[in-house]
């Protein structure tokens, strides 16, 4: 349905003074402080998850040497979505409009949309980290207690529940050093950078940046900043939605996975039959994530503390 003079009334008279509604700033690209972009020439990417070999047991005199298996253990797959949007502007609307050019207002209001819509789709993979019926590469949900492994099953539920604090930020960053892979190695990994919704911010500067131990009376030092434990700091996404979660990346290479199949593009044209000029927006991507514990080839981890799910996670991608 095209746009009309019905619909643009007041800016059609005269003496208007101004047009609002259009102007406001925009979050843009929170999704690149989680996700690592690359690009796909396909209609999806796939990745396969490989595990390593166990702990090497000791040769005896004269006896054969142990042999290990590695093997593939499961694929994720990466299927580009094709978002766009559109309008279109009747034509004895751009010609009696006296105060601005349409097309360059609505343009802006357009890219305003496919800009949000990608950090709701990038923040969605955060915020379905419990929903069992949107699993990751292991068929379990991305918090759970039993995340399958060639080692057993592994859990990611804290023994009792958390919000962000002094307490459980240092059982965070202890937990990560104890991590292991798929086979029971260790995982040499450290906490770098700190994702928190909105509610958390003012808790989170407390806990990171305080040079004291944020609500004590002692006179200790707060061992995460003199340790330098989270040396990225914090960063706010505004589109998580729940205000308990928050989420410690860390330093293994890569990260979460965007394939950009098709760069934003935009294009205009008029309709020979009405007369109406008609504009629109498209791109194509993904988002997503393969999920294992495990060291080669781990990508990015990251941990969840959730309230009221009591989870902590890792999450990570394969070359």
């Amino acid at each position: 349905m095209a746009i009309s003079r019905a619909q643009l009334a007041k800016e059609l008279e005269p003496g208007l003074n101004a047009l609002f509604g259009l102007e406001y700033d925009r979050y843009d690209n929170e999704h690149a402080e989680i996700f690592e972009e690359e690009s796909s020439d396909r209609a999806f990417e796939e990745e396969v998850m490989l595990s390593g070999f166990a702990t090497a047991p000791v040769k005896n005199e004269g006896n054969a040497i142990t042999f290990d298996n590695a093997q593939e253990t499961y694929t994720a797959r990466y299927t580009h979505e094709t978002i766009a949007l559109a309008f279109s502007i009747t034509e004895e609307a751009v010609e009696d409009n006296l105060y601005d050019r349409l097309a360059a207002r609505y343009t802006r209001a357009l890219a305003r949309s496919m800009s949000q819509t990608k950090q709701i789709k990038a923040a969605s993979v955060l915020n379905n980290a419990f929903n069992t019926a949107v699993p990751v590469g292991d068929g379990a949900a991305l918090c759970s207690a039993a995340h399958p492994s060639l080692n057993g099953n592994q859990s990611n539920l804290l023994a009792v529940p958390a919000d962000l604090n002094e307490t459980s930020l240092e059982q965070m960053l202890i937990n990560i050093a104890g991590l292991t892979d798929e086979r029971g190695l260790k995982i040499a990994v450290r906490g770098m950078k700190m994702v928190i919704p909105k509610e958390l911010q003012f808790i989170a500067e407390r806990v990171i940046n305080s040079n004291l131990r944020p609500g004590s009376a002692d006179n200790d030092v707060n061992a995460t900043k003199s340790m330098g434990m989270i040396p990225d700091g914090a960063v706010v996404n505004h589109f998580l939605t729940d205000p308990d979660n928050f989420f410690i990346k860390t330093d293994a290479p890569n990260g979460f996975k965007m394939f950009n199949r098709t760069p934003l593009k935009t294009a205009m044209e008029g309709d020979f039959d009405t007369g109406n000029m008609r504009f629109k927006a498209r791109e194509r991507y993904s988002f997503g994530l393969v999920f294992k514990l495990r060291k080669n080839p781990l990508r990015r981890v990251f941990f969840i503390v959730h309230k009221k799910n009591n989870c902590y996670i890792l999450m990570g991608i394969r070359d």
